[in-house]
């Protein structure tokens, strides 16, 4: 069994920040990454997504994003593209292909950890780092159960071809099911159904992109996650194009459908039409399955922690959560920051236990 300082699990860009900032704090992560390249749930995420921070304000420490206009926003594969040129140019053992079926605490105070197939590495430390899009949030709807139509995940979704011609509903209020909406509703007839009406936010404000306005007030990086029991909702980021949209009914905008029979939901005015396709855009929750073991979450799911590390294992820390520390945390621009906290604080504890007497 290989024994090493650090395991890191994923290498998506919180996996990939967090190896960068434990390699200049010098320890030695191994990074085990369950897809087959560097980029974690990037490529999987549907064929238009564009980010909705410019390039400038979405890169991981140590290297910008490049590769134009720095206020032009990229699209999915330039992230993609990026976030794999990041990897390789890493002092780090990333290994792919390497899926973590678990976690368990040694005699040590450590972990050993083991891969799917069997194979186990002894890490004195491991960094939570494997996002939420393997853990789509599938809310209970009602009646949805019994629908007899197609049913997806916004994390199955890759482009409007397929709905062409039919009738469906997005579930959703967030930047996702409003940018998925519009996108359907060139080819289809779409309804953006929610409990709470969609909030807009300016993307742009006086010549400049909002980004710009979060990070110069430090509203971006404010300490306020140890604050929220549950993450904020966010706005719909907006130029002003998905706000004409739903405006003008394309797609048109509704409260929860109250029940569904067949494939005949029932709107809150009673109102009964034949439905083909339901799109959830209704977000992620961590995707922790390999930790199940250890107890270190509450009863949603969703892990405790101080400054990203776990109130049951010292040693145990994440990096990418929601909220985890700042709005910010989950995001390109954002999680450098803590990974560089979660990393120093690792290496000064490690460095620690082996000096002499």
């Amino acid at each position: 069994m290989k024994h090493v300082d650090v395991v890191v699990v994923g290498a998506g860009q919180a996996g990939l920040a967090t190896a960068y900032a434990l390699v200049r704090h010098g320890l030695k992560p191994v990074v085990l990454e369950a897809s087959d390249r560097s980029a974690g749930s990037w490529p999987r995420y549907y064929d238009s997504l564009t980010l909705f921070s410019p390039a400038r304000f979405s890169s991981l420490p140590g290297m910008p994003f490049g590769g134009g206009d720095p206020d032009r926003y990229p699209h999915r594969d330039e992230v993609v593209a990026y976030l794999t040129t990041y990897a390789a140019r890493l002092d780090a053992d990333i290994r792919t292909g390497r899926r973590v079926a678990g976690v368990h605490v040694n005699r040590e105070g450590g972990f050993v950890v083991t891969l799917e197939g069997g194979a186990r590495v002894s890490a004195r430390a491991v960094v939570s780092a494997s996002g939420s899009f393997g853990s789509p949030y599938r809310p209970t709807l009602p009646g949805l159960d019994r629908y007899e139509g197609a049913v997806l995940h916004a994390s199955e979704y890759r482009g409007p071809e397929a709905f062409a011609g039919r009738r469906v509903i997005v579930v959703g209020a967030g930047n996702t099911a409003v940018q998925m909406a519009v996108e359907l509703a060139s080819v289809a007839r779409v309804t953006l159904a929610s409990r709470t009406p969609v909030k807009f936010a300016p993307q742009r404000i006086l010549g400049r992109d909002m980004h710009f306005w979060l990070v110069r007030s430090g509203v971006d990086a404010a300490p306020i996650g140890r604050f929220l029991r549950t993450p904020p909702t966010q706005p719909v980021f907006d130029t002003g194009r998905y706000r004409a949209a739903v405006d003008a009914g394309i797609p048109d905008r509704r409260p929860l459908f109250t029940s569904i029979a067949g494939k005949r939901v029932v709107w809150s005015d009673g109102v009964k039409e034949e439905v083909g396709a339901i799109v959830l855009a209704t977000g992620y929750r961590p995707d922790l399955p390999y930790l199940a073991g250890l107890g270190i979450a509450d009863g949603r799911g969703r892990p405790l922690h101080r400054d990203g590390f776990s109130v049951a294992h010292e040693r145990l820390a994440f990096v990418g959560l929601e909220c985890q520390r700042s709005l910010s945390s989950n995001s390109l621009r954002g999680v450098g920051r803590d990974a560089d906290r979660v990393a120093r604080r690792l290496a000064s504890g490690l460095r620690s236990e082996d000096a002499p007497g």
